[in-house]
C-alpha cells in the first residue's frame, strides 16, 4: 500500500496535464493541492504496513454484511471511484462471460493488480457524442465516439476522448469503457480497456470548481470535497492486450455502461442518504436559531425532509439487503432499489433545498464574513445583531449560516447540484431502469384478480 507521501510521489510520472491553456505538472500546481492533499489524506487514514495488504476501501465485500459495513466506510471522490471502478469491472466480468471470457480473465486479474497496488482508478465513460441523433458510425467525425483505429499482434491502438472525468490528473488509471450499446458494424467502438494516465498519447484538460485565491474559511462543508475534472484526449493511444477488457463483442458492449451505472448510483445514493440526513440536521438548527422551531409551516418543511430522508435512506437498506452473490463472489446491489432511490434522492434534491433556504431566510446569503467578524471595529455588531437569544449567540448563529449557506447556494453548492443530477446517467436513466427492473408482470396480474378479469392477451 501506499502512504500519502508516496502517492504524491507517484503523480510525477510525467502525464501530459493542462490547465487553463497551459501545461502543468500537477504535482506543483497550486490549483490541483488541495485535491491532492484530500487523496493523500485519505491514502494515510487506510494504510497498513504488511505486504500484499489490500485498503480497507478497496476490498470486494463478499457478504450482505461486509457491504453494509463497506457503506458505513468514508472516503474521499478518487478513492471512493476507485471502488466503483473495480466493482464495475467485476460486475462486468461476471456478464461478459460467455461471450469473452479472455476479457473477464483479465478483468480479474487486472483488479487484484490494483488492489495490491493501491492505486486509483478514474471512470472514463462518456464520449463527446458529435451529433447526439446519430450512431457512432454515422458521425462526420469517426473521432466523436472513443474507437479502435489499428489492431496489432500485442495490443489495439484507439482514438477519440472522455468527457466530464473527475479526479482525471490525480488518479492512476483510466478505466475506459463504451458509453452504450453498440450493434453490429460498430465493433470498432465496443473497446474497453484500463491503462495508467501516463500512457503516450493521453492528454487531460481540466477544469476546477476552485480557484487559487479562495478562502475557506466559511465554507466549512466544501473545503474537504473537491475534484478537478477533465476530458481525457486518447490521441493513437496503445493499449497491450493483457489490458484490453472487450475488443468488438457489439453484444456485451452494453454490460459495462450499465454495471457501472448501477455501482455508480449505489455510490450516489449512499451518499444522498448521509446528505439527507445533514439536511435534517441544518434545517432543525436553523429553525431552533431563528426562534422558529415550534412554527406549523416550519414544522411541516421538517416533516417533509425527514421522510424525504427516510424513503432515501430505505431505497439504500433495500438494495443492499436484496444484493445477489455473483459466482466470483462479488456482492451486486439489487438494481431496483438502488435506482428508484437515486431517482427520488435527485428529483427532489432541490426542493429540499429550498426548505432549508426557507427556512433560514435571507441572511443565508447576506449574513457577513468571518472576517467581519474578527474585526474590531465591527466585529461586536456582528455579534450583537446576529444573535436571536440568550442561548442563541451571534457567532454560533453566523457559522451556521455559513455552513447552510455551503451547503444550499454557495459555490460549491451550484457545482454539486448539476453533480448529483447528472451521476449515474441522468434521472432519465434511473427511470428507464427502475421501470425496466420492475415486475409489471405481477403488479398487472394483481389488478386483474382485484378487478375479476383475466388477461384478454392471455385468451387470445
Amino acid at each position: 500500500m501506499l502512504t500519502g507521501e508516496q502517492y504524491r510521489a507517484s503523480l510525477r510520472d510525467g502525464r501530459e496535464v493542462y490547465y487553463d491553456g497551459e501545461r502543468v505538472e500537477v504535482a506543483d500546481h497550486p490549483i490541483f493541492e488541495r485535491a491532492i492533499q484530500i487523496a493523500a489524506d485519505s491514502y494515510d487514514r487506510y494504510y497498513k504496513p504488511e505486504a500484499g495488504a489490500i485498503s480497507d476501501y478497496l476490498q470486494t465485500p463478499s457478504t450482505i454484511e461486509e457491504m453494509r459495513d463497506r457503506a458505513e466506510l468514508k472516503a474521499e471522490q478518487l478513492t471512493s471511484g476507485s471502488y466503483v471502478s473495480l466493482m464495475t469491472l467485476l460486475t462486468a466480468a461476471d456478464r461478459i462471460e460467455s461471450v469473452r471470457p479472455q476479457g473477464s480473465a483479465a478483468i480479474r486479474d487486472y483488479v487484484r493488480e490494483m488492489q495490491v497496488a493501491d492505486l486509483r482508478l478514474v471512470e472514463c465513460i462518456t464520449d463527446a457524442k458529435g451529433d447526439r441523433a446519430k450512431r457512432p458510425g454515422q458521425q462526420e467525425d469517426p473521432d466523436a465516439y472513443l474507437r479502435v483505429v489499428e489492431r496489432r499482434a500485442d495490443g489495439v491502438v484507439v482514438n477519440g476522448a472522455k468527457l466530464h472525468i473527475s479526479g482525471a490528473p490525480i488518479g492512476h488509471e483510466l478505466m475506459t469503457i463504451p458509453t452504450k450499446a453498440m450493434k453490429p458494424g460498430e465493433e470498432d467502438y465496443a473497446i474497453a480497456f484500463s491503462i495508467p494516465v501516463s500512457t503516450p498519447g493521453v492528454k487531460t484538460i481540466n477544469v476546477t470548481s476552485e480557484t487559487p485565491d479562495m478562502s475557506f474559511a466559511d465554507m466549512p462543508l466544501s473545503e474537504f470535497k473537491h475534484d478537478p475534472v477533465g476530458f481525457v484526449i486518447f490521441d493513437h493511444v496503445f493499449v497491450p492486450n493483457e489490458r484490453v477488457f472487450l475488443d468488438g463483442e457489439t453484444e456485451v458492449a452494453a454490460a459495462f455502461a450499465h454495471s457501472l451505472g448501477l455501482w455508480v448510483r449505489m455510490n450516489g445514493l449512499k451518499n444522498m442518504a448521509d446528505e439527507a440526513d445533514l439536511m435534517c440536521g441544518f434545517a432543525s438548527l436553523l429553525a431552533e436559531a431563528n426562534g422558529l422551531d415550534r412554527v406549523d409551516h416550519i414544522k411541516d418543511k421538517l416533516a417533509e425532509l425527514v421522510i424525504h430522508a427516510t424513503l432515501i435512506r430505505s431505497t439504500l437498506e433495500a438494495s443492499i439487503l436484496n444484493s445477489e452473490v455473483t459466482d466470483d463472489g462479488v456482492v451486486v446491489p439489487n438494481e431496483q432499489y438502488a435506482n428508484a432511490g437515486k431517482y427520488h434522492a435527485a428529483a427532489y434534491r432541490t426542493a429540499m433545498l429550498q426548505h432549508i433556504q426557507d427556512i433560514a431566510g435571507g441572511s443565508l446569503v447576506t449574513a457577513p464574513s468571518s472576517r467581519d467578524l474578527e474585526s474590531a471595529d465591527v466585529g461586536h455588531f456582528v455579534r450583537k445583531y446576529m444573535s436571536t437569544k440568550q442561548s442563541v449567540d451571534g457567532t454560533y448563529r453566523l457559522k451556521l449560516f455559513h455552513a447552510a449557506k455551503d451547503l444550499t447556494s454557495g459555490a460549491h453548492a451550484g457545482y454539486n447540484a448539476v453533480a448529483q443530477l447528472q451521476a449515474g446517467g441522468g434521472l432519465y436513466a434511473q427511470r428507464t431502469v427502475t421501470r425496466g427492473r420492475y415486475d409489471l408482470r405481477a403488479a398487472r396480474a394483481k389488478a386483474l384478480e382485484a378487478a375479476g378479469l383475466s388477461n384478454p392477451a392471455e385468451a387470445e
